[in-house]
């Protein structure tokens, strides 16, 4: 812990960005792993069964109230609007759909993207401590008193090094926590879609066997 907090004293300005963009990527990492497994989460297979239970017996009332029930998971949210125009026509069943999903896809996919920017711009900031060492270094060699020479270059060094370690120190991890998010993100929109687009198949085909049938009588 130390030697941590003598690498960021070490690396000056870049040094107390980079920890500044850090804090901002750690509470970022905490939001978006409470959204996104937590607070968006649903047992998917075992929801989507019920719904299909419920249509399939013709409770369409009780599937939309048990969706309405878990809609802050999006794919509950995307199946409740899709079940409430249930006695519409397949195109204003897949609007609400449409509709739907450009709701809830804000909440899955916001701030995400700003890790990846944190990541690289820290990896930037700590080049641009590597190269200012380097700088006073090499200035030091070319100007400096014989006598301070030594302590002056080695402070530049220090400064290039420091600086370069802490920036790839948090932009690794952050990175890391970056793509396992954008998977869970994916997951997510993709269970939406695929989850969807089954429900919409079952009320086309119970819309097209209550036709057939209103024909035959």
């Amino acid at each position: 812990m130390q030697g941590i907090i003598e690498m960021i004293l070490s690396s000056g300005i870049a040094g107390l960005v980079i920890v500044v963009m850090a804090v901002v990527a750690l509470g970022l990492v905490i939001e978006r792993t409470k959204t996104l497994y937590f607070d968006l989460s649903i047992k998917t297979d075992e929801f989507i069964s019920q719904v299909r239970s419920l249509i399939v017996s013709g409770q369409v009332e009780e599937a939309i109230t048990f969706s309405d029930a878990n809609r802050k998971a999006p794919v509950a949210h995307i199946v409740k609007a899709i079940v409430e125009r249930a006695d519409r026509d397949e195109d204003s069943i897949r609007k609400g759909m449409e509709i739907s999903f450009s709701e809830i896809l804000p909440k899955v996919t916001k701030r995400l993207g700003h890790l990846a920017m944190i990541s690289n711009v820290v990896t930037l900031v700590g080049l641009l401590g590597t190269i200012t060492g380097l700088i006073l270094s090499f200035e030091a060699v070319a100007n400096a008193d014989p006598a301070k020479k030594g302590e002056l270059l080695a402070q530049g060094i220090s400064l290039a090094m420091n600086t370069t370690a802490l920036g790839l120190t948090v932009a690794i991890p952050v990175m890391m926590a970056y793509s396992v998010l954008h998977a869970k993100q994916n997951q997510i929109l993709n269970e939406c879609v695929e989850q969807s687009s089954k429900i919409m198949d079952l009320l086309s085909g119970r819309v097209y066997d209550s036709n057939s049938s209103k024909k035959s009588a």
